[in-house]
């Protein structure tokens, strides 16, 4: 699921978003949990659009992606 909207856009113009340890100068995301949710974004553009999805549906995705 994803969407952008402009209540996404107002909660998510304060702060919170985490960028992880392992970024470096790479191209990498910011994400924000937003109860049910999560807001990722480019980590380097903080005013740039920005992608929601369930949190359910992130978790699966991370848990993948770290799967040897």
């Amino acid at each position: 699921m994803t969407q952008r909207n402009h209540d996404t856009i107002a909660t998510t113009a304060g702060g919170g978003w985490r960028t992880s340890s392992h970024s470096g100068e790479a191209m990498c995301l910011a994400t924000l949990v937003l109860g049910t949710a999560v807001a990722v974004r480019d980590d380097k553009v903080e005013n740039g659009p920005v992608q929601t999805y369930d949190a359910s549906a992130w978790s699966a995705m991370i848990r993948v992606l770290k799967r040897p």
